[in-house]
């Protein structure tokens, strides 16, 4: 039986030898670093990383912009979501090469200087948090949900932010701060 075991595995050795060969030369061309322009809340910064970063670790580890938190890393949990040209983000699955010459919002953007914005002054009155962890992924999730237009009914407040995940449980009240801040919108 070894020797039939040993046959086998010569047999499927050489698509797994050509299989690894392909993995080692991609990895090749993806060494080094390039630079990388990223404009993040209005300021353009170069950073000097590999073309593998992605958009978190940029503004993470590059950039010093820790309001944006890693989660679960695979764009389940919505902790890292950005705006990129308005639209919502998970930083986490975007490249930050691929955001070259687009504008990159985070939640420290969102503020103008000592002036709150709408979003984050609802999740205060509202206590739209418990750990805190979340709440930068929800506030930028919650601000698109409005703008999208999709902040109608609770039903549908839930629905377009149900890709943001809460340990904690805070939904009823992240769900008062976003109709609050529709509310708003729309008589403004």
């Amino acid at each position: 039986m070894k020797q039939a075991g040993g046959i086998l595995g010569l047999a499927l050795a050489p698509p797994l030898v050509a299989q690894a060969e392909r993995l080692t030369a991609y990895s090749k061309t993806v060494e080094g670093v390039s630079a990388i322009k990223l404009k993040v809340n209005g300021t353009v910064h170069t950073i000097q990383a590999e073309p593998r970063v992605s958009l978190l670790d940029a503004l993470r580890e590059y950039l010093d912009l820790t309001g944006t938190k890693k989660g679960c890393d695979h764009g389940q949990c919505g902790a890292c979501t950005v705006h990129v040209d308005g639209k919502r983000t998970l930083a986490c699955l975007s490249l930050a090469i691929m955001t070259q010459g687009k504008e990159v919002t985070t939640i420290e953007g969102l503020a103008q200087g000592e002036q709150l914005h709408p979003m984050q002054e609802a999740f205060l009155k509202h206590d739209g948090l418990q750990c805190g962890y979340c709440t930068p992924g929800q506030i930028m999730s919650a601000v698109a949900c409005v703008r999208e237009g999709h902040a109608g009914s609770e039903a549908e407040i839930r629905e377009y932010m149900s890709g943001n995940l809460c340990r904690c449980g805070a939904y009823p009240n992240i769900v008062a701060a976003v109709r609050e801040v529709a509310g708003q919108s729309a008589k403004g």
